[in-house]
């Protein structure tokens, strides 16, 4: 058998697409299950995008690009977050576009991460952070989440955990898997601390434009002195419904984003000429309709979860600000998550994941995706709380 390297090892991996292979392995025995495990939208993308991914392959983009992205690419970039951010930062210089927004986590912390450095990470958050560290032989610092501050955390939790080895912060507002937001405020006061300490701040903001009522995405990138320290990670698919497509983006100081596109250079060359021709397309005024139609029918769909869970026996559920994700607290049911979520697989017929698939302190919690029909969230909170009602008698 041929050898497997040693770092492998270090790799860990995201449940929801194992999740998947379950449920499907089920289907496939005639079982009907609803999926609310995968994080993607369930809306087609918008015809103006595939029209100009289409117009792109007839008027021949299908030759290599930079590897940091097409200028015209870069630039569309630059200007959708300077506007949607509510400043004028970025220059194209400092734009790399990727074939989805993990390379940016990848490429971004391999830049400036050495062995030994401690990376704080929010926990519950998305696993492939913690994985990321893990790889680089870095020093994962998990920062938890707490319920009671829906699901943010205290700042002075943040500083009690800075060392002098501390190289990196995550930070992801709006948050997977609890749907969580950090207010101005708080970002403000990790803007200081991460000044007064020197450290680097991975900024995932893949769900910035997926934020509900008063709450408005705040990039940490506001604040004097952070832009120089911060990068952006962020994206086409939850935002626009391009999941597919594989499009990401990062923003960096300029010096790393030169780094990052030489690591794309040696590991996808560039991303797909047509795509980015589709993504300039999807950062236009013309699409706005279609990303307002999105979020008004998330919010309806967030409205239906959060009441419906809220009436099961042994569950709590809080009203997610962002993202589109329920994090409710199912301790209540006397079930472990990873219990709670293989029995809604296997005797309700309804995919979700353990809040253990996001760390350790997931403990308690189980997530939904609401990114499905009300339709199918409406029969996946009857069967839930048929089943739980059954158990618990």
């Amino acid at each position: 058998m041929m050898h497997v390297a040693q770092r492998i090892s270090r790799l860990g991996t995201e449940t929801a697409f194992e999740v998947l292979v379950r449920a499907r392995a089920l289907e496939a025995q005639g079982k009907n299950i609803v999926h609310l495990e995968i994080g993607e939208p369930d809306f087609d993308t918008p015809p103006n995008i595939i029209k100009a991914a289409k117009d792109a392959l007839d008027n021949g983009f299908t030759h290599y690009g930079p590897a940091a992205g097409l200028p015209d690419a870069k630039q569309a970039i630059a200007d959708y977050v300077n506007k949607t951010r509510g400043y004028d930062l970025w220059k194209p210089e400092e734009v790399v576009f990727t074939p989805g927004a993990k390379p940016i986590m990848f490429f971004g912390m391999m830049a400036v991460v050495d062995e030994g450095d401690e990376v704080i990470y929010p926990n519950p958050g998305f696993p492939i952070y913690e994985s990321v560290i893990n790889y680089l032989n870095a020093v994962p610092v998990p920062l938890p989440l707490r319920e009671d501050r829906e699901f943010s955390f205290d700042v002075a939790d943040l500083e009690a955990r800075i060392t002098p080895k501390t190289r990196m912060l995550i930070l992801n507002t709006p948050q997977n898997p609890t749907g969580g937001v950090l207010t101005r405020e708080q970002l403000k006061q990790i803007a200081e601390l991460c000044i007064k300490h020197d450290i680097i701040v991975l900024s995932d903001e893949i769900y910035s434009q997926v934020t509900y009522g008063d709450f408005k995405h705040t990039s940490i990138t506001e604040f004097e002195g952070m832009k120089e320290r911060t990068m952006i990670l962020d994206g086409f698919s939850k935002t626009f419904a391009m999941t597919g497509w594989r499009m990401g983006y990062g923003l960096f100081p300029e010096h790393i984003a030169k780094v990052v596109a030489k690591l794309q250079t040696n590991v996808t060359s560039c991303t797909s000429s047509f795509s980015q021709m589709a993504g300039i397309e999807a950062l236009s005024d013309r699409t706005l309709p279609y990303v307002a139609e999105f979020l008004k029918e998330f919010e309806h769909r967030r409205n239906v979860i959060v009441d419906g869970l809220n009436q099961i026996p042994g569950f709590r559920c809080h009203l997610p600000h962002g993202a589109f994700y329920v994090f409710p607290n199912i301790e209540g049911t006397g079930m472990t998550s990873q219990e709670a979520a293989d029995f809604l697989l296997y005797e309700a017929g309804v995919a979700c994941l353990s809040g253990t698939a996001f760390g350790a302190h997931g403990e308690g919690f189980i997530r939904f995706s609401y990114a499905n029909s009300i339709d199918n969230i409406n029969e996946a909170l009857n069967r839930i709380d048929t089943k739980i009602r059954a158990r618990m008698k």
